[in-house]
């Protein structure tokens, strides 16, 4: 990878992360039980001044050897190892689809990039004025109307210097009529050494376009995670976005939809898998703000040792917004007694014309189950994976035939395979 040239921002740019610098002055971190949404992750350990920007070097790092999700052939690939990021894209029209750093879009798509950057994702957190003010590199994907692109889009994004906080930005845009797909993922190259990832994705989902975003976590457990995701779909527009959140020992991702237009659909489906103490905290949000829109959101999750999860869930019908359809799940199966998950579905309906529904589930594994198929003749390792595999083969079944039903199993596999030794 090679090294990032010093780079001169426009204006406006300039102007944003002054603001943003000045913001994370005023922000406080959120106070463990003291902010709503916080009341299971405390940040009382965490020293963010610990962390310092990644030097500007690009490391030679096995990318694919990384890779939580395995990219199918014929795939475009951006990758990006600390700040380090790939130099000016090919000469490029706001016609064309462009996958591209999106520092290098800033040069030379301003325009086009000013009119979208932080129009999904508000600036009034802490967590998003710190990405504001020091982002480098992260990933632009623009589709204009009425285009596809065919392969996916893989976006590989590495932390592979020590005690650094690595900034990173993902931009999807997708205008009317548009079609793709993006598979995102961070990782760590170092897999014993501490380091902080906070991300900000913006995802805008133009009329009638369709857009598959999936997003994996495997950093190392020293590592901290934070994430501010949202996308905003528009009229007859569709999205299906994956979760899977495997790596990390702290830290919480926040994954908004709004569904803005009518006739706007919206499928998310999460999974995390986590062993020893770590701890990984969900907060996702259904916000139905046009009539007519559907959503379907479905979590599931394995623990084992002494780890914890969050997953809360709202789902937000805005006041006009008649004839929804929404619905909202988070099963954990426990793997030990000492692992712990929390399931919290919530609602706020403002409309009268609605269908909305919720569902949580948290158990150990069936000891029934487990005699049966050792009555069977099977070990009680192999049984115990069998009901593993069969609790996880719900999530897998959400997606058609294909590369991304074969990606996610095969990932889900490979973590299951850490898990139980």
């Amino acid at each position: 990878m090679p090294a990032t040239r010093a780079i001169i921002e426009p204006q406006w740019l300039t102007a944003r992360r002054e603001r943003a610098v000045t913001l994370t002055g005023e922000l406080e971190l959120p106070s463990f039980r003291g902010k709503p949404g916080w009341e299971f992750t405390s940040l009382k350990s965490l020293d963010l001044d610990a962390y310092e920007p990644p030097e500007r070097v690009g490391a030679h790092v096995d990318t694919t050897a990384l890779s939580v999700i395995q990219a199918p052939a014929g795939a475009a690939h951006l990758e990006q190892v600390d700040h380090a990021y790939a130099g000016p894209a090919s000469e490029l029209t706001a016609d064309e689809p462009m996958v591209m750093p999106l520092s290098v879009a800033v040069q030379s798509h301003p325009e086009l990039v000013e009119a979208h950057l932080g129009t999904v994702v508000g600036a009034d957190n802490p967590f998003v004025a710190r990405n504001d003010a020091g982002w480098q590199g992260g990933a632009f994907v623009y589709v204009p109307r009425g285009m596809k692109v065919d392969a996916p889009i893989v976006v590989t994004v590495v932390q592979s210097q020590p005690q650094t906080a690595l900034q990173w930005r993902t931009l999807v845009v997708l205008e009317e009529g548009a079609e793709a797909e993006v598979w995102e993922q961070y990782v760590s190259a170092e897999t014993d050494e501490p380091g902080l990832v906070n991300t900000v994705t913006e995802l805008s989902v133009g009329q009638n376009a369709r857009l598959r975003y999936v997003c994996a976590q495997g950093l190392n457990e020293k590592a901290w995670i934070f994430g501010t995701q949202r996308a905003v779909v528009g009229r007859d527009g569709a999205l299906d976005w994956i979760a899977l959140g495997f790596g990390a020992g702290n830290g919480r991702v926040a994954m908004d939809t709004a569904l803005a237009g009518p006739g706007a659909d919206a499928k998310v489906t999460g999974a995390y898998a986590t062993h020893a103490r770590q701890h990984l905290d969900y907060a996702t949000t259904q916000e139905h703000e046009a009539p007519n829109t559907t959503s379907d959101l479905a979590f599931r999750g394995i623990l084992g040792g002494r780890s914890s999860t969050v997953w809360s869930g709202m789902i937000k019908v805005d006041e006009g917004a008649q004839q929804i359809d929404a619905f909202q799940e988070s099963r954990n199966l426990l793997l030990t007694k000492t692992a712990h998950a929390d399931a919290i579905p919530g609602l706020e309906i403002l409309a009268n014309d609605v269908r909305c529904t919720h569902a949580a589930a948290i158990a150990q594994i069936d000891p029934e189950q487990l005699f049966y198929l050792r009555s069977r003749g099977l070990s009680p390792d192999r049984a115990k994976r069998l009901v593993i595999e069969g609790f996880l083969e719900a999530t897998v079944e959400r997606f058609e035939q294909g590369f991304v039903r074969e990606a996610v199993a095969g990932a889900l596999e490979r973590r299951l395979e850490l898990i139980l030794g």
